[in-house]
């Protein structure tokens, strides 16, 4: 007979992914923040105290605020999963023959039949919590550990942020003008690079190009500040 484990057998390889994606997130975001308000104040030839100041007020200010928004976005999931959840145990206790034939129409699909099938379909539904699990990630392949806690991944993403904004402020402090600059600039291609491709091997797909795309999308959207900053200063609309 056939193993019937299979429908809880990918939990354990999925319940880390909200820590993996809140890192990556708060990581790139914080690193692409600072590093567009380096360039774009930079790019105004201002002193590198005042780059410091803007970059530091724009990173608190982005950790919060994807604290806040992470926060909400997973309660919110969550709550939807629940009232799924609930609805499924309802039309368990209520409906179960209906229930019953749909777990028997699943294990067909996998090919089970005669026999087999009767007592994989006897097994699964003796159990509720088995009958639920099974209901949840089959049909409707839900899982609300893959989301995370609100609260664990607030500050997860919080301090991803706050990581990744404080490595393009670093080079300010020892220099100014446009040397500083393109050591950030250096220092944030490298960092999102690792992260990239570190997202890449857990996910089992190109390093190399998980590495370019975080790299390069990232970091050429950050830069765009720059040619802004450039431009309102010799247009005279900022007075450096």
């Amino acid at each position: 007979m056939k193993d019937i484990s299979e429908p809880r057998h990918s939990e354990p390889h999925l319940s880390e992914s909200s820590g993996v994606r809140d890192f990556v997130f708060g990581f790139g975001d914080g690193i692409n923040t600072s590093l567009g308000i380096a360039a774009g104040v930079g790019g105004a030839d201002i002193s590198s105290n005042l780059i410091i100041l803007a970059a530091f007020v724009g990173m608190f200010t982005g950790a919060k605020a994807m604290a806040v928004q992470n926060y909400l976005a997973v309660k919110t999931h969550r709550e939807l999963l629940k009232s799924e959840i609930a609805r499924e145990e309802w039309e368990i206790e209520n409906k179960p023959d209906v229930e019953r034939k749909e777990i028997e129409d699943i294990y067909k699909a996998k090919g089970f039949s005669g026999k087999d099938l009767e007592i994989v379909v006897n097994k699964i539904t003796s159990d509720k919590k088995v009958w639920l699990d099974t209901m949840l990630t089959e049909e409707l392949k839900l899982n609300i550990d893959v989301l995370g806690n609100p609260l664990k991944s607030a500050f997860r993403m919080f301090g991803a942020f706050l990581l990744g904004g404080i490595l393009p402020i670093i080079p300010f402090f020892f220099g100014h003008g446009y040397t500083p600059l393109i050591v950030a600039v250096g220092m944030s291609l490298t960092a999102s690079f690792l992260v990239g491709s570190l997202k890449s091997r857990l996910a089992k797909t190109s390093i190399i190009k998980g590495g370019l795309e975080m790299a390069g999308l990232g970091t050429g959207i950050a830069l765009l500040g720059f040619g802004i900053g450039t431009e309102l200063a010799n247009f005279g609309i900022i007075d450096v």
